[in-house]
């Protein structure tokens, strides 16, 4: 039987899995009615971002396991990099 992950790799193909990634800031906003959280692993200079309805408690020096995907969003006019995160869990 395939885990929940593999599950999801088969069926998405841009997603992208990394285990035991660790969490060098954590940052959580208010943006209405989801809170915006921004992650930034070590050795990785991209953005890690995901949305929840609750706020989270902070993850900063935490090891994750993320299953997320390449995106694009533009910011001050100009088109940046971020990884868009669909699971997220702490390892």
């Amino acid at each position: 039987m395939k885990s929940t992950v593999d599950q999801l790799l088969d069926k998405h193909k841009p997603l992208i899995h990394s285990d035991f990634r660790k969490v060098v800031s954590h940052v959580q906003r208010d943006g209405g009615e989801w809170f915006v959280n921004t992650l930034i692993i070590e050795g990785c200079d991209v953005p890690f971002k995901y949305k929840r309805k609750k706020a989270y408690k902070n993850l900063t020096g935490q090891r994750v396991n993320l299953t997320y995907y390449a995106n694009l969003q533009m910011v001050a006019g100009i088109e940046m990099e971020m990884m868009k995160v669909v699971r997220l869990k702490i390892a």
